[in-house]
């Protein structure tokens, strides 16, 4: 790989990581820095739907950088969610929209974090306080990760920031958000092809709260039913992640993008959390939360405080 500075974001990418990342190249060369946008893991069917409807190639794979590698961060800056010898990188800037947790580097670096519903919005304002074009190409990139990120607006993690910039980026892209961002969420509800161990690597994201180790994974669909025909095989495959992890606790959440509600699968030692951060008893490992679809700002912060 040619000696760039590295644009990725978290392991497992999901549409805002892929696209958030091409965005960050496009505006470093705008700049006049040279960077690669790279991805950690493979693209999923949802972000896929996008590169296709812009005719464009995924970021290429990777899996480790050599230590001294120069690399930016996006949608994450937590060391358990990137990729393998990133203790040992150059980090030279972080565009994120996440707690700051379990990060550290020796040399000053340009950081920007805001609690907006996507790293997409920051970027957008950055093009924006650089008075750069915005063209269609990132437009779409940009609409695509929003609507990811906060499902179509209905997010609680959704902020003014995020409408504000869907709005505008609808203009420039000169489609239909509603029509196209229906579309695309659906894509990646179809899930039939995945394996049950696919399934639960599809948006999985691990955690570390003073070494109590944890995973939350959530897959969306327009159908909990459905998914849950597979309930005994997904469970048999979260008992081996775990052993296998050393986790204290996996979660599953199974979104309905449609009604915005989740049905979560809690296994490990410490699943008895579930009923105090979210008042709900398990039965038979699963609990339904009614309203609840963000995993940033609904799961995460209720298990992270009564972990």
């Amino acid at each position: 790989m040619e000696n760039k500075v590295l644009i990725f974001g978290h392991k497992n990418p999901d549409t805002d990581s892929i696209c958030s990342s091409m965005v960050h190249e496009i505006l470093n060369k705008k700049v006049g820095w040279e960077a690669k946008a790279v991805r950690l893991g493979n693209v999923n069917k949802e972000t896929q739907f996008v590169l296709n409807y812009l005719g464009i190639e995924a970021p290429e794979l990777i899996e480790k950088v050599e230590e001294g590698q120069e690399v930016i961060l996006v949608d994450h800056a937590n060391f358990d969610q990137s990729v393998e010898g990133i203790e040992k990188a150059k980090i030279q800037m972080v565009t994120d929209h996440h707690n700051i947790s379990n990060f550290r580097t020796s040399d000053p670096l340009y950081y920007t974090a805001k609690p907006y519903g996507c790293t997409a919005t920051i970027l957008y304002e950055e093009f924006k306080q650089f008075n750069f074009e915005i063209e269609k190409k990132e437009a779409i990139l940009m609409a695509s990760a929003i609507i990811s990120d906060t499902l179509l607006l209905k997010s609680p993690t959704t902020t003014r920031f995020d409408k504000q910039a869907l709005e505008e980026l609808e203009k420039i892209a000169g489609i239909n958000i509603n029509e196209y961002g229906l579309e695309m969420l659906k894509a990646g509800t179809d899930l039939d092809e995945f394996s049950v161990e696919e399934l639960l690597n599809i948006d999985a994201k691990e955690f570390n709260k003073e070494g109590i180790k944890f995973e939350i994974a959530q897959v969306n669909t327009v159908d909990i039913e459905d998914v849950l025909k597979r309930e005994t095989e997904i469970k048999n495959a979260i008992h081996k992640t775990i052993e296998e992890k050393g986790l204290s606790l996996f979660v599953f959440a199974i979104t309905d993008i449609l009604n915005s509600n989740s049905e979560i699968i809690a296994l490990g030692e410490k699943a008895e959390v579930i009923k105090v951060a979210f008042g709900k008893e398990l039965e038979n490992d699963r609990t339904f939360l009614e309203g609840v679809v963000s995993r940033k700002k609904q799961i995460l912060p209720n298990i992270d405080k009564n972990i």
